[in-house]
């Protein structure tokens, strides 16, 4: 038995090897134009599509997975960027000590759970693709190996069909015919023409429904994406603002420790400034240093300087008129007095006098004038004084009055950043 079989393999062997020396040949004769060649044009171009569709298939898979990686590299990414977030949350970082036990607890427990949502965001996302995306294309790209080996395969049987015809043809145009010889051919010409076109013919039927079916696989493909992508940013989105309103509120907090602080320097300056006042009242006013800016307005100067005192005064009153006429008639007097009469008759028509700013003040309000350090301003009296704010003026910027000629851009700033020229 062992014999048989060592027989049996070594025949399948020699039929193997004079086939593919009969095919070779017959290559070698087509190719010289000594022997025709069953040409199939639709079908060559079938193959061509089949050959571009297996291409770009790969090339697909090969790029999904790029993206898979790459998702997974930037999950790693923003993990590490979220923990370097929460490890900046200490106390010594400037803003904590603001914050109080219960603000403090919250904030890091929703820290905590941002964390945990979005890990769990990226490893839904990046299993949704997997899933739903590759695998299906990868179930595509499995059918193309075996139709690949099968053309092959009918092209091989075409050369045999091809050997077996002109073989018979020859047998047929001889001299001295052999009719056992002829009709041995003629089998297997039969044989070989029946196995060629059993897989030409298949082929044929599934080389165009496989070309057609790219379209599907591939609107799948990217709409599944798609549809995955808009998920996990929309949910993203989400947790991107509740850390955004978790900054905001820091942020809130940071200003408004800033304020009070301000405020608390605002007012030991106003004190510091009073107590001056008190100590020497004939002196010059001093320029108090810069101030933070007032929650609304900036407190009044408790007492007026002394050349607005002397302005103020009429010569010819005395001393007990003087002191019956309250602040707010005296200022309004005086302003009046220097609409008239100017402080030096170098300013136009209609300014009072002239002040240099020694602060910088940002406006908080719609009515007020910004004010930068050497600002000249132009004073100007109060339409209603009524409508005067204790310590607080009304003008425009010199150099908007020269280049336009209106008060229109008039506004109101604090006296006490600004000094008199």
């Amino acid at each position: 038995m062992a014999e048989i079989g060592k027989g049996v393999t070594a025949g399948k062997l020699a039929i193997s090897v004079q086939k593919r020396l009969t095919r070779a040949q017959e290559k070698v004769m087509q190719k010289l134009g000594k022997a025709d060649e069953t040409r199939d044009v639709a079908f060559e171009e079938m193959v061509a599509n089949f050959n571009k569709q297996m291409t770009e298939g790969g090339k697909l898979q090969k790029d999904l997975k790029a993206y898979l990686v790459a998702v997974k590299t930037m999950h790693d990414a923003s993990r590490r960027l979220q923990d370097c977030l929460a490890d900046m949350y200490e106390p010594e970082w400037f803003g904590k000590e603001e914050m109080d036990a219960l603000t403090e607890e919250m904030i890091e427990k929703e820290m905590d759970n941002n964390l945990e949502d979005t890990d769990t965001l990226w490893l839904d996302y990046h299993q949704s693709i997997t899933d739903k995306s590759l695998t299906s294309l990868d179930s595509y790209l499995t059918q193309f190996p075996d139709i690949k080996a099968r053309i092959a395969k009918r092209d091989r049987k075409m050369v045999d069909f091809d050997s077996a015809r002109h073989h018979f043809s020859s047998l047929q145009k001889g001299k001295k015919k052999d009719e056992a010889k002829i009709a041995k051919a003629e089998e297997e010409l039969g044989r070989a023409q029946k196995i060629f076109e059993e897989l030409n013919v298949e082929l044929q039927d599934e080389l165009p429904s496989l070309w057609d079916n790219r379209v599907g696989v591939y609107v799948n493909t990217f709409q599944g994406l798609a549809g995955h992508q808009e998920k996990f940013h929309g949910e993203m989105n989400k947790l991107s603002q509740n850390l955004n309103d978790i900054m905001s509120k820091l942020e809130e907090q940071r200003e408004q420790k800033k304020g009070a602080t301000a405020a608390a320097k605002t007012g030991e300056g106003a004190k510091s400034e009073e107590t001056n006042h008190s100590e020497s009242a004939s002196s010059a006013p001093k320029v108090v240093q810069r101030p933070g800016p007032p929650p609304s307005r900036p407190p009044p100067r408790p007492m007026p300087s002394p050349d607005q005192r002397q302005q103020r005064v009429d010569p010819v009153e005395d001393e007990a008129s003087v002191s019956d006429v309250n602040t707010e008639s005296s200022t309004t007097t005086t302003q009046q007095s220097e609409v008239t009469n100017g402080s030096d008759g170098d300013l136009p028509p209609g300014f009072l006098y002239k002040v240099k700013a020694v602060h910088e003040y940002a406006a908080t309000d719609g009515d007020e004038l910004e004010l930068k350090i050497g600002d000249d301003v132009l004073v100007l009296a109060f339409d209603n004084p009524d409508e005067q704010d204790d310590g607080w003026l009304v003008g425009v910027q010199e150099s908007h009055w020269v280049q336009n000629k209106d008060i229109s851009a008039k506004g109101v700033f604090p006296e006490n950043f600004t000094q008199k020229v």
